[in-house]
């Protein structure tokens, strides 16, 4: 299965954004031990700041299953949320930390209704049981 895992704004800086919160492993080193556990699927990886790029990276279509975390587009992108929407294949929202356990306004997402589900609190963690929830 070709795996594609979409991260959102600040998710390039992975490793030294607030350790205490997202902890000190960056996504490519995660994403080699990721790829190592899973070797019979092609993970593939794509970050960007930008809500455009990332919508346009979704309707590339090149991929069988999306793993994305939206990042704080999570809480008020509705173009990303209508992107997912049209996409017919299985889809899981992931977020590094517990949102509900955050500041009022990142308890909310408004992506997460266009996805088959939703991992958040596991750390970095969340990416590999999503891995997973798409063997099922």
């Amino acid at each position: 299965m070709k795996i594609l895992i979409l991260n959102g704004p600040n998710l390039n800086l992975l490793g030294t954004r607030e350790p205490e919160i997202y902890g000190n492993v960056s996504m490519e080193n995660f994403l080699e031990s990721l790829k190592n556990k899973f070797p019979q699927h092609e993970i593939r990886y794509y970050q960007s700041n930008v809500e455009g790029e990332i919508i346009n990276r979704i309707q590339e279509d090149d991929f069988d299953a999306l793993i994305i975390n939206p990042g704080a587009f999570t809480h008020y992108s509705y173009a990303i949320a209508d992107c997912l929407k049209n996409i017919l294949k299985p889809k899981v929202e992931v977020h590094i930390s517990n949102i509900y356990k955050r500041e009022e306004f990142r308890q909310k997402s408004v992506t997460a209704a266009n996805t088959d589900g939703v991992l958040s609190g596991f750390g970095l963690s969340g990416y590999h049981l999503a891995v997973l929830s798409l063997e099922v």
